[in-house]
Order: structure tokens, then sequence, then C-alpha cells
């Protein structure tokens, strides 16, 4: 894939909501109705996900980061020792990230954040309905120092590598349907970027899959509505694909989500192939256990010494991740 010449200014400032602003449908799993409120934060704050409506139990308060996945099977899911908060987070994480939107709330008031339309259109449409507003503090990257790799079976493979000056994405899937076949996408992820060709990307699914997710208790409100549903080599949705190569722009979605774990923009290059949102965590989990593999950095701050971030050290991003830090072996996975 051709890289590109020139690099992405990166901002210098943090920014967050100007305005809360709601949205509310039903999650794609559960099933199960919830609203979603995006709320301004102050600067070094990060994204923070608070769960209300628990009846008489308190509201439960989680740091988006790496350390908070506790599951990623068909969607990425965010919880701690008391158990999940948040499920398929990583629609309304790649909206805040792709509009480069630093510190923010988001409460929701169920278990799963509403999966809307399948993609992160309606979560910018609301995002751009609040606004966003520049804050003093400086804003802080973390940089790819080397690359770090996960390998899986049947080709499949993540990697971050270095990449100056901004963050890119470069995904390649592989299905034996025809309809998709072999897809590829490649770019530098900046706000207009991200509106224009990843954003409406929706997620997707098999029907011959549709029996053993519903017995498994994933995909139980899932619809045309939400999801692009293939059968036959074709897709039964009335309205087609939004685009030939939907179904790739949409695993680019989910891992610029995933990779918002990170707790702040990342400076590198993501590289998959028939990945999804085991192999994005293993890597960037895989990253943030290297202190040499990274380092945080403020652009055109050249006074200041670029530092690492002590909250995320080697012992403490293992903290809380199922199976350590061992990496196990993944196989393509459709979301």
């Amino acid at each position: 894939m051709k890289m590109a010449k020139q690099a992405t200014k990166l901002a210098t400032r943090q920014t967050t909501l100007s305005a809360a602003v709601s949205l509310s449908g039903i999650g794609v799993h559960s099933g199960l109705p919830a609203t979603l409120t995006l709320h301004p934060a102050p600067a070094d704050s990060g994204i923070v996900f608070v769960r209300t409506g628990r009846g008489s139990e308190p509201d439960r308060e989680i740091v988006a980061d790496v350390r908070a996945v506790t599951a990623t099977d068909f969607a990425t899911v965010l919880g701690d020792a008391k158990g999940p908060l948040c499920s398929t987070a990583e629609h309304v994480l790649a909206a805040l990230r792709g509009l480069a939107v630093d510190n923010a709330v988001v409460e929701i008031d169920g278990p799963e954040a509403p999966i809307m339309d399948g993609s992160a259109a309606p979560f910018v449409d609301a995002i751009d309905r609040a606004g966003i507003r520049t804050l003093p503090a400086p804003r802080r990257y973390i940089e790819v120092l080397k690359p770090v790799r996960v390998d899986g079976r049947n080709g499949a493979f993540g990697e971050l590598r270095p990449f100056a000056g901004g963050f890119r994405v470069e995904t390649e899937i592989s299905f034996s349907e025809p309809l998709i076949g072999r897809q590829s996408f490649a770019g530098e992820i900046t706000p207009e970027s991200f509106r224009r060709e990843i954003a409406r990307a929706r997620t997707f699914g098999f029907m011959r899959d549709v029996a053993r997710l519903w017995s498994a208790g994933y995909a139980l409100g899932a619809s045309f509505e939400n999801t692009l549903v293939i059968s036959d080599n074709q897709v039964l949705n009335p309205d087609g694909v939004r685009c030939p190569d939907e179904f790739v722009r949409h695993k680019a979605l989910d891992a610029v989500g995933d990779l918002a774990l990170a707790g702040a923009p990342l400076i590198g290059l993501y590289r998959s192939a028939r990945g999804g949102h085991k192999l994005n965590h293993a890597v960037l989990s895989a990253l943030m256990a290297d202190p040499t593999a990274w380092r945080i950095t403020e652009p055109q701050a050249a006074a200041r010494r670029p530092r690492r971030r002590p909250e995320l050290s080697t012992a403490a991003a293992g903290a809380g991740l199922a199976g350590g830090l061992a990496v196990p072996a993944f196989g393509p996975d459709v979301s």
C-alpha cells in the first residue's frame, strides 16, 4: 500500500465537547434500549464511561483505556473487577477519536451502547450538534517507536509501526464470498478523512451465523436497520451497501475505536489482515506492555522532554487482562 508523502499536521491543544448531546436506541447484541449522553469534560480527563440507571445501585465509572477491556467477542466490552460496564463501545469511541475529541464523559443508562444504524455516523452527527471546543492544555500523543506485531491463524496479523506525523490505518479482509472477496483500505485518519471515508460504514454479518449467535446471546437486537446482512452472496438489506468496500471500511472504523483505548491519540501506523476486536486489542496490549516501544510526546514543545505514561507501565498494562499478556492465536471474526 502506498504511504502518504506528507505528514499530517498534529494539533497541539486538547479538545472537548461544547455541550451535552444524547442518542437513544437498542443494543445490537443485547436488544435492550439505552440512552447514551456525551458530556464535556475537563482537560486531561480522557474518555470516561459512566453507567447510570442501575436502580438502587450507585453509578459506575471507568476510564476508557486498554486495561478496561473485559471481552472482545463480536464487540469491545469495557468493565472492571465488578463486571462489564458497557458493551459495543467501539463505535462511539471511533467517533470521538476520529473527530479528535480528547475529553468526554460517556453516560449510558443500559448495558450496551445503542447500535443506531450500525455505523459511527449517528455519533458523528451528535458530536457535530454538540460542537467541539479547544482547551488550553497541550495535547499529548502516544508515539510508536518500534514495530509491535501479533500473528494469528490463517495469515491473520496486526501490527503497530512508527509513522511520523500522524495516525494511519491499513487494513485488509478476505472472505470466500465473491460479494466481499479481498478488500483493503488505507489512509491517514483525520477528522476530515474519518467523516468522508469511514464513519458511515456499517457493521455486517452472515445469515448462516444467526442461529449460533442467538444461542450464545449475541445479535439479539440485529436487524436490517442496523446491520448489513449477507446470504447466498448477496446483501439482503433493501438499500444495499453504501459503497462497494463498506465491509473493510467498517473494519477500519472498528480499529480506530479499539485503538482509541490507548488513552491518547496515536502517532503511528496500524496495519492488519483478517483482523477484528480481539486482534486490535492484542496489538495495543502488546504495545503498552513494552515500555521501549512507545513514548508520550507533545508536538512543537521542543523544551519539553518526551515522557512515558507512568500509569501504563509494563506491570499496569497487564493488570486485569484475561490471560495476562500472553498473546493467543486469533482467527478472522465478523463485526
